[in-house]
């Protein structure tokens, strides 16, 4: 019993210090779980599937089976079956428009079914991407190293058109996870090959169109759902490529063949996402760093 307790005491101090320690996980991490705290669904029984499928997809990213086996030899199963349960519990009853019915209850049992199931150890899905076109190489490499993430996000995007409030929050939410798209430095020469071939004007727009062509689904769900507030839509689509278009050019205003990635951080995503609010800060910020990109690329590319 007592090494259960210091087990629970460590998860619990092991939350907060990842929090403390990673700024880039913990707001994120803060903004779902406000929303999963507020959010309204239509029927009571569509929470429990919800916190069901995210009580789920936590055991399958679990890497400390090892770990459990070592400390708990006899009991390691249980210790999975309590964290689950404590977790798909807290969800469960943390939202404040959940009413306790017979589905939430089902799922209990459903859960003790996951202590037997293994943690995946390797990528449920291994896509290609080919269709993508090698002028947005940035996206191609992004997908194919986070494609079941990318899916499942773009389920939770297709959601959050239910109501604006979620709207809002998923779009901060997506903000952030595609910023790394654009931190990676490809080497000088191939940054050279690239802009003998296109203009920095050319990828901006090849980008922004691949960009909205995903952001489509969800606009034209909102507006099917809410056809009385499409100016929302008009601002949602402007604030967010107004950021895709900052981190973007922010990319080769400070590239460095020497760097391996760019400096992104919670700061640059907090100046970023504050100018592309309020839009206006964001136009000079885009005016002023394409003329810096550009010099940076003549200094790779030359003329």
């Amino acid at each position: 019993m007592k090494k259960l307790i210091s087990h629970f005491k460590f998860r619990f101090s092991q939350s907060f210090r990842i929090l403390n320690l990673n700024p880039k996980v913990s707001i994120p991490v803060l903004f779902v779980l406000g929303a999963l705290v507020a959010v309204k669904l239509p029927e009571h029984y569509y929470y429990p599937v919800l916190f069901f499928i995210l009580t789920g997809l936590f055991h399958g990213e679990r890497k400390d089976i090892p770990f459990l086996k070592k400390v708990f030899v006899q009991s390691w199963r249980w210790v999975i079956l309590l964290e689950t349960t404590i977790m798909y519990t807290v969800l469960l009853l943390g939202n404040i428009n959940y009413k306790i019915e017979k589905t939430g209850l089902i799922f209990y049992l459903l859960i003790i079914v996951l202590a037997f199931i293994p943690p995946r150890t390797k990528p449920w899905l291994n896509l290609g991407w080919d269709f993508i076109p090698n002028s947005l190489f940035e996206w191609k490499g992004f997908l194919r190293k986070n494609s079941w993430k990318v899916i499942l996000g773009f389920i939770i995007v297709m959601f959050s058109s239910y109501h604006l409030i979620t709207l809002i929050l998923v779009g901060t939410f997506v903000l952030d996870v595609i910023s790394p798209v654009y931190q990676p430095h490809e080497s000088k020469e191939t940054l050279e090959m690239y802009f003998k071939k296109y203009t920095l004007k050319e990828k901006i727009r090849k980008n922004t169109l691949f960009f909205n062509i995903l952001l489509l689904p969800v606009c034209c769900s909102f507006l099917i759902l809410h056809p009385y507030e499409s100016l929302y839509i008009l601002y949602y689509l402007a604030f967010m490529n107004m950021y895709l278009l900052l981190i973007l050019i922010r990319k080769y205003k400070n590239y460095n063949h020497k760097n391996k990635e760019s400096d992104y951080n919670m700061g640059v995503y907090f100046e970023y996402f504050l100018c592309s609010m309020t839009i206006i800060p964001a136009l000079f910020l885009l005016t002023s760093g394409m003329k810096e990109a550009n010099q940076n690329i003549k200094t790779y590319v030359g003329n």
